[in-house]
């Protein structure tokens, strides 16, 4: 992002505006966190693939082992879907950053806030809007 375009990323009254160092280092983080979802997605796959292709796994199983290795695998399916949906909010992130909609409360339009975006760099919403979503 240029210095004119990092400048124009709304911030909450009362902080300062975004400077091209903070938002390099919050799209580094991201960068780096994006590689590290990666890389845990294809382990997960491949793991999950090998159980899936052994064809003798499971066979004299007690009906509580098979419960059991059906509960580890609906297990490992969910945190899958999380580690994907974790990757595609960081992805979204960067992109936001790309189209300078970074910082922008996605439903009320007004700033999430630079201390927010620092702490958790992958918001999409502001306090206000946040707390409503989860009392829904």
């Amino acid at each position: 992002m240029k210095a004119t375009e990092v400048a124009g990323l709304p911030v909450l009254p009362g902080e300062d505006p975004w400077t091209s160092e903070e938002i390099a280092e919050v799209r580094d983080r991201l960068k780096e966190e994006i590689a590290a979802l990666r890389a845990e997605i294809r382990e997960s796959e491949s793991e999950l693939a090998a159980r899936l292709e052994d064809p003798v796994d499971g066979a004299g199983d007690d009906p509580a082992d098979t419960g059991a290795k059906a509960f580890q695998r609906e297990h490992d399916l969910a945190l899958a879907y999380n580690t994907r949906d974790l990757l595609a909010k960081s992805e979204r992130a960067i992109e936001r950053m790309d189209a300078g909609t970074y910082g922008v409360c996605e439903s009320c339009g007004r700033a999430i806030g630079k201390a927010r975006l620092q702490a958790f760099p992958r918001a999409t919403l502001c306090v206000t809007c946040k707390q409503r979503e989860e009392r829904r």
